[in-house]
Parts: structure tokens; C-alpha cells; sequence
């Protein structure tokens, strides 16, 4: 018997994202034949061997209006000429050749949102082009199959706006064994240094951080790289933290899994005032837990109610460079808190796993005809 073929469809490299590995991995390990398209940019490392099919898309173009048109473009004929029996978007930045293609072989098409689109602040702050995203938001929830997204926040969101309910699969990391082993470590034994992993973009708290490392007797490590990556480096220089703020650049997953257990905090702060930030549920937060490291957070809705649940971190209402600092300190220097917080993360990441997240959504798959 033939498997059903599933393509999902993403604008990143596709080395770097640990969410789509993950469900590309299950949906592959469940029955189906799983293709990941996305895009190669001009730096991208070769792609690395999944279980699953994957393609990268090579554009002329790397960002801004002209990236997406072409994007869009070449997914749309993509589409067109495979084979598929089910097509899931993720995000709105690659759904519209999903809803085109879809119509027009007769074929489900699912829309996976990891984030708030059109509130993110690189959209939000040009009202024209966060109209235009909206009105392709509108579309994609009107004519969807299914709907899933990361967390509870943004399945309220799109029940509020549009009726519709979506499934909440959160971003939970696949629990491994070396996780267990690095914990019998003592922490006295692993250096104290503080781990941000992730994108280097606006209204991640990333400036008051680099700033609050003046008072903090530790070394940040940053995981990632983005728009502000060249700003924070001179930040950096400016303030002379070159000895206690290293810059890791794009890491690839396993080495990131390892460069997280030798941590001793994680970081996982936003700014209020984008909506897509106070709605989500950033991997992060979970692959630190994983790790067994506490970690600082902001005191956004999805974070209160999981830290109620489990008390793995320390929560701050705002992004003052003083407050960051002061937590920190907290962290680094209070053994019975950090060891509290520490405790907790072992006992939840047996519940805060993929294993058991997976199942909602190979189940979201086999009800579409």
C-alpha cells in the first residue's frame, strides 16, 4: 500500500528547526511519507540527512518583499507539479501557495502557526503590509482543513477572531537519555554560564541583557543569529563585555541539545508589546527544562500558568537592564533556589516531553480524509 505523502512548507533553513524536525520525524515514524520543503539561503550549511525527504529552495532574493514574492512563487509551482495528499503551511508566510495548490488538486490543507504573524514586530509596526497578512490570515483560517498551533494563547486568539478552534500542539523537546546522564553531575562541576538560544531579533530583550551583564559575574553565551546580530556585537564592544558575552552564531540542534546541558541559566525574554510575543510558547523555554537548567523568563500568560504547574523558573514583569541583573545575581548566587528550581525541571520534563505531545498530532492527521 501506498503511504500517504504529507509536505510541509516552511520559509528557514530547514537545518535549524528543531520543531519541524521533530514533527516531520514523528509524522515519517507514523506511517506517513513526509517531504520538508524550505529555502537555501547563500551561507546555508549542507542539508543534514533526515529520516524524511527534504528540499531546499534556491532564490535569488534573501529578504524583505521581493524574498517572499519569489518564495511564494517558486512554492506555488513546486506544488504544483508534486505529488501530495496532504499540504500543511506553516505560518502564514508559506500558506497562500498552500490554499491554491490545495483547491486546485482537491487536497486537505492544513495551516500549522508557530506564531502570531501579523504581530510580530518586523509586521506589525507597517500597518499596510500587516494588512495585507491579515487579509491572508482571514483566508487561511476560512478555508483551512485543520488548524494548529503552539499554544493556548493563540488558539484563544484565532476562536475569538474567527470561530474556529485549533488544536494546541506545544513545542515539547524529544526527552533523551544524555538529558538524564548530565544531571547526575553536580552543578558545581559545570561552569556558570547563562545561554540564550535562539533567533537575535527585535523584542527579545537582547540589548537590556547584554546591558545587565555589566553587573552579573557570569558569561552569556549567545546561540543564534538574526537582523540584530551585527548591532548586538557592537553593543558588545561599546561596553566592553568581550570577555563575558560570547557569540555562538547558527548552531545545529545536537550541538545545541549539548551546549544547553553545560549551561547553568536560560534565558527567554520578550517584550510586551508585541502581541505574537505574549502569546507564545518559545521552544526554548521547554529545551532548557529538558536540560535540567532554571532558567529567566518573562511573566507572560503560557509561562505563568506552566511555571504554576511546574516552578522551573524565575518570572520578571519588564526588561530593565537593573531587574535582569538582579535576577540573575539571584540565580547564580541563592544555591537553595536555584537547586529548587533545578529539581523541578527533572520532574516536569517527564511530563513536558514530545513523546507524549506527538500523539495529539499524528492523531489531528489521521482524521483528514
Amino acid at each position: 500500500m501506498e503511504l500517504k505523502r504529507i509536505i510541509f512548507t516552511v520559509t528557514n533553513d530547514l537545518n535549524y528547526d528543531q520543531r519541524m524536525i521533530r514533527i516531520c520525524t514523528s509524522m515519517q515514524e507514523a506511517g506517513y511519507d513526509v517531504l520538508l520543503v524550505g529555502r537555501e539561503k547563500k551561507n546555508s550549511k549542507p542539508l543534514i540527512k533526515k529520516s524524511f525527504h527534504q528540499h531546499r529552495m534556491k532564490l535569488f532574493f534573501e529578504k524583505g518583499k521581493l524574498f517572499y514574492i519569489e518564495y511564494n512563487l517558486r512554492l506555488f509551482f513546486f506544488l504544483l507539479t508534486h505529488q501530495f495528499d496532504i499540504v500543511c503551511g506553516i505560518d502564514l508566510d508559506s500558506i497562500i501557495p498552500c490554499l491554491w495548490i490545495s483547491k486546485l488538486k482537491r487536497k486537505p490543507c492544513v495551516y500549522d502557526a508557530h506564531e502570531l504573524f501579523t504581530e510580530t514586530p518586523e509586521v506589525e509596526r507597517r500597518k499596510s503590509i500587516q494588512n495585507f497578512w491579515k487579509r491572508v490570515e482571514k483566508n487561511a483560517v476560512k478555508r483551512m482543513t485543520k488548524g494548529i498551533c503552539v499554544s493556548g494563547g493563540l488558539a484563544n486568539y484565532f476562536k475569538t477572531n474567527y470561530e474556529k478552534d485549533f488544536l494546541v500542539v506545544r513545542n515539547f523537546p524529544v526527552h533523551e537519555i544524555a538529558a538524564r546522564l548530565q544531571t547526575v553531575l553536580s552543578s558545581a562541576s559545570i561552569s556558570k554560564n547563562i545561554l540564550y538560544q535562539g533567533t537575535l531579533n527585535e523584542g527579545r530583550g537582547l540589548e537590556a541583557l547584554i546591558h545587565a551583564m555589566k553587573s552579573v559575574d557570569a558569561k552569556l553565551i549567545l546561540a543564534g543569529e538574526g537582523d540584530l546580530s551585527n548591532q548586538l556585537r557592537l553593543l558588545v564592544k561599546e561596553l566592553n563585555l568581550e570577555n563575558k558575552v560570547e557569540f555562538k552564531g547558527f548552531i545545529f540542534p545536537d550541538e545545541l541539545k549539548s551546549l544547553t546541558r553545560q549551561a547553568y541559566i536560560g534565558i527567554n525574554l520578550l517584550e510586551s508589546r508585541s502581541k505574537n510575543y505574549y502569546h507564545s510558547l518559545a521552544n526554548k523555554f521547554f529545551d532548557y527544562t529538558e536540560a535540567g537548567i532554571p532558567s529567566l523568563n518573562i511573566n507572560f500568560p503560557e509561562y505563568e500558568k506552566l511555571n504554576k504547574e511546574f516552578e522551573v523558573a524565575v518570572l520578571i514583569y519588564d526588561l530593565h537592564s537593573e531587574k535582569i541583573a538582579e535576577s540573575l545575581n539571584s540565580l547564580l548566587n541563592n544555591e537553595q533556589l536555584y537547586n529548587r528550581l533545578k529539581q523541578n525541571c527533572l520532574i516536569a520534563r517527564e511530563q513536558w516531553n514530545w513523546d507524549l505531545e506527538k500523539e495529539k498530532l499524528i492523531t489531528a492527521f489521521k482524521e483528514i480524509n
